[in-house]
């Protein structure tokens, strides 16, 4: 099955310009948010790559009734329209009911379904009906030729412009394995297909402060291998000082290495450019 190319304003994902999703996990304030679209933004246009900004207005799946859940859908929905306006990107954030569709919709440019939500039928039809593009994430539990669900479900709406997102499966208790036959299983049901390298190396159970939360230092093995399997896109969490981040601190990448992460992913997708084109 052909790949159907999802159009994002002026991006296409699914051609060959190969695409960024990211972002600090959850809003914090709106300096934040500026400062890390403004640096990923120049480094997507350094690497000619597609970019879209990421973050969460509102983070439901926390482990702590008091844990920081994001400014809310009003407010954070305000700060992403200013990063939109001021920086010029697109916008990406994750819906949790679908009575918060219709007032995303006005803002966000792709809506996402975040991955404990992706077999939620009520809330994949409200979200296709918003006829905005939609990101899926695939649920931790899903076997990756079962979200042709999800996608039937999204295009019983008419609405074809459909991401589905890899983050990992689980294994065990605590940790996630990313199974490499699930790019291209997942891209045969017509959709382009992004991985998501810094929810994948999360370890759940821990406090998103406690170092133990997460292994970073897998970030770019992972990246690497996903891009070589010829993934549409690689979705990332970011933040200037992770370690004060008030969600996944253990877990996203510091902003200052976004540009190696992005040069070495240019790098690999360029080889595997050529090889769609049958130049080597």
């Amino acid at each position: 099955m052909s790949v159907n190319v999802v159009r994002v304003g002026d991006i296409a994902i699914g051609a060959l310009r190969f695409t960024v999703i990211a972002g600090p996990c959850v809003i914090e304030d709106l300096e934040t948010c500026i400062t890390t679209a403004n640096v990923l933004k120049g480094l997507a246009d350094r690497y000619d790559f597609n970019y879209i900004f990421k973050s969460s207005y509102e983070k439901d799946n926390r482990s702590r009734v008091d844990a920081y859940a994001g400014p809310g859908l009003d407010d954070g929905l305000a700060i992403l329209e200013e990063v939109k306006q001021t920086v010029g990107v697109p916008i990406l954030s994750d819906v949790h009911c679908s009575e918060q569709v219709g007032k995303a919709a006005k803002v966000l440019d792709v809506i996402q379904i975040p991955a404990y939500l992706s077999q939620q039928t009520r809330l994949a039809v409200t979200v296709g009906k918003s006829g905005k593009p939609v990101n899926v994430k695939k649920g931790q539990f899903v076997a990756p030729e079962d979200m042709k669900g999800v996608v039937s479900k999204v295009r019983s709406t008419g609405n074809n412009n459909i991401l589905l997102t890899e983050r990992g499966s689980c294994f065990g208790y605590r940790r996630l394995i990313v199974d490499m036959r699930s790019f291209p299983i997942m891209r045969s049901l017509g959709c382009p297909v992004v991985f998501d390298v810094t929810h994948a190396i999360r370890i759940y159970g821990y406090p998103s402060s406690d170092p133990k939360g997460g292994e970073p230092q897998f970030i770019y093995h992972l990246a690497r291998a996903a891009v070589a399997c010829g993934v549409d896109g690689l979705f990332f969490e970011t933040h200037p000082v992770p370690r004060k981040a008030k969600c996944d601190a253990a877990s996203m990448l510091p902003l200052i290495e976004a540009e190696r992460l992005l040069a070495e992913v240019a790098a690999i997708n360029a080889v595997v450019e050529k090889l769609h084109l049958g130049k080597v």
